[in-house]
């Protein structure tokens, strides 16, 4: 992946990113793709630019109609590789929330690591997944209809800590390129190395699988996260996206 240039590869992690957490609800809107899953998570249930997407103003206009026919508020995605929406959704007075980097690495050497690989969540996997998240009747139902839809290769990592599980992750693999989601440990076992541990077994499996690259997407205020995946080897930042809403 090394030969792509960089718009190309940007897209490529993109739309990989998309697949790897995908909505079961979902309409193609004036060449933007529309996502409403309920729940919390902003990412399926707002609309979001396609590679070449067409009329902003008319995939803006459309989005707003579903989403009130869904009684969910609009809640539009821009990444900085397309930016076409922000002067129309400024003018409508939408905000800007959150932002979220996008890192990338090449896989290399993978070195071994002690995890558990299984292709579905175990329900143990998912308690964590669970707690981590707060319990949150709506998240959890909405998490299992995201694995559940996911049509790619994929793995559910876990590793074992002082009484149970210590931490937990999952990739999809798109061809080449490995994304890595849902890194969760337990707040009493945080600062352990078990993330670390996690990450970097997922990694092997997807270097063993035909991944040659990884990407993942944290929240920029997360610098745990963030400082924990720069000593992963992601140093190199490809783009950064956030949401509109509109109060």
């Amino acid at each position: 992946m090394a030969g792509l240039a960089t718009d190309d590869l940007c897209w490529q992690v993109e739309e990989a990113c998309l697949n790897a957490w995908p909505s079961p609800r979902h309409a193609l809107v004036h060449g933007y793709l529309l996502r409403a899953a309920g729940g919390s998570s902003k990412r399926i249930n707002s609309c979001n630019p396609l590679r070449g997407a067409g009329d902003p103003d008319a995939a803006i206009t459309a989005s707003e109609a579903i989403y009130a026919g869904l009684g969910q508020r609009p809640i539009f995605r821009v990444p900085a590789i397309a930016p076409q929406m922000l002067p129309y959704l400024e003018r409508r007075g939408y905000r800007a929330i959150g932002e979220t980097r996008t890192l990338y690495r090449d896989l290399g050497d993978c070195a071994e690591a002690d995890v558990t690989v299984a292709p579905a969540p175990s329900l143990e996997w998912l308690a964590i997944r669970d707690a981590v998240s707060g319990h949150h009747a709506d998240t959890a139902r909405t998490f299992r209809m995201v694995t559940e839809a996911i049509l790619l290769p994929r793995a559910f990592v876990s590793v074992e800590g002082p009484d149970g599980i210590g931490a937990i992750c999952f990739g999809v693999r798109a061809g080449a390129l490995l994304v890595i989601e849902s890194v969760a440990v337990p707040k009493a076992l945080r600062r352990h190395g078990f993330a670390r541990t996690a990450v970097a077994g997922l990694m092997r499996w997807g270097a063993e699988t035909g991944a040659s690259a990884v990407c993942l997407q944290v929240e920029d205020s997360n610098t745990a996260a963030i400082t924990l995946y720069q000593g992963l080897g992601f140093t190199r930042e490809l783009y950064r996206y956030h949401y509109r809403v509109r109060d």
